[in-house]
């Protein structure tokens, strides 16, 4: 996987790039104003990527041999097409690093994967208040889905649900 142009490459990671890849995970965060939010930590992420059984993948941007930007993503399934697809967690670029097309080349090489591996659909999520990626999303080509709200149960909800039955 790369790009045509000269000034980065886009990869599939390794685990030596796991520490710049949480370092790129908190700073989505912080964007997002949802640094609170972070519990994780670098190791479960590198045994969560290349441990026995991977959870996760991710390709990374490179330039100049540092990682600045990354996407996170995993299998999911689609029963109304009966078809595997790839749910895209996460996608960022370093501030400085934006406008040179590295977020596109991301999101492309994720794509191509999709489309190599027979998936019927790329999905994600995106905040309803970011104005400047919904507009990069819907550019690409992607449609937001007005009708759709994602649900969510963490921590001690889901214990408690589990304990419902």
């Amino acid at each position: 996987m790369s790009d045509n142009s000269s000034d980065f490459i886009i990869r599939p990671s390794i685990p030596d790039d796991v520490p710049m890849i949480f370092e790129l995970i908190k700073a989505l965060a912080e964007y997002e104003q949802l640094s609170h939010t972070v519990t994780g930590d670098a190791q479960t992420l590198k045994q969560h990527l290349f441990g026995t059984r991977p959870y996760a993948e991710a390709i990374v941007a490179e330039c100049q041999k540092q990682v600045i930007g990354f996407a996170l993503f995993f299998s999911n399934y689609s029963t109304f097409l009966t078809q595997p697809g790839i749910y895209l967690e996460d996608l960022f670029v370093l501030p400085e690093f934006r406008g040179r097309g590295i977020g596109k080349a991301l999101i492309t090489s994720v794509a191509e994967l999709a489309v190599e591996r027979n998936c019927g659909r790329l999905e994600w999520s995106v905040l309803n208040w970011n104005e400047a990626a919904i507009a990069f999303y819907q550019n690409l080509g992607a449609s937001i889905l007005p009708d759709w709200r994602i649900c969510r149960v963490t921590e001690n909800s889901l214990r408690i649900l589990r304990k419902s039955l």
